[in-house]
């Protein structure tokens, strides 16, 4: 017996990460596989010996970009002060750390033995980004996190490109949800889930939302 009411609310799957609905040989996966290369893109600027993670080393003097605070040691005879930006990204915590976390999680899913880390920060980093550009299919086919992966990997690049190219971060702006609520987003957001109402939106929908006014953006 047929139930229409139940065909009818049927919803094609989507990519977890840019919302578009997934072609038909993509149906299973987690995300589709233009969303897949550029997260394998992001990760693959990252390192190397001229990669975006090298290249913040070079970021950490004063007077490349500006705008955010310094920090010097203390003592008769002062070290030069460091960009904190560039600094926070390169060390241990930032941008290797985050990513190894990341190893860890995908290890502990598919049964093997914790990842080790050899070497200094440059080399754990090229290490970490092999492993998961070499395991990218499997999350993102699998992964039920795999969007939170995707955004957290271009959040660190974009991150490292703009303290190392001395750009200011994109400007964020309010939208309104047509239930009420607002949602903070850049220009190149892939899209967001208003938390009101839990309506998620494309990149294309959510440009397409109006902007809120002072009073609400407050």
């Amino acid at each position: 017996m047929n139930h229409p009411a139940a065909e009818d609310s049927y919803q094609w799957p989507a990519c977890t990460v840019c919302r578009r609905d997934l072609w038909e040989n993509e149906v299973g996966r987690q995300a589709c596989r233009p969303c897949q290369r550029r997260s394998d893109a992001y990760l693959e600027v990252l390192a190397g010996s001229h990669g975006l993670y090298a290249s913040l080393a070079l970021a950490l003097a004063p007077g490349h970009g500006g705008g955010d605070v310094r920090v010097s040691g203390g003592g008769r005879t002062a070290p030069l002060p460091l960009r904190l930006g560039p600094l926070s990204l390169s060390a241990r915590g930032g941008v290797v750390t985050i990513l190894q976390t990341w190893l860890v999680d995908w290890h502990e899913r598919l049964g093997w033995t914790h990842p080790r880390w050899q070497g200094g920060l440059q080399q754990q980093l090229d290490e970490v980004v092999r492993a998961l550009r070499n395991n990218l299919e499997w999350a993102a086919t699998e992964h039920p996190a795999f969007q939170e992966f995707a955004a957290e990997v271009a959040a660190l690049t974009n991150s490292c490109r703009q303290q190392v190219s001395g750009e200011r971060p994109e400007r964020r702006i309010t939208i309104v949800c047509p239930c009420g609520g607002t949602m903070r987003i850049t220009i190149s957001t892939p899209g967001t889930r208003c938390i009101t109402c839990g309506t998620q939106y494309t990149r294309a929908e959510v440009l397409e939302l109006p902007l809120a006014s002072r009073d609400m953006a407050a």
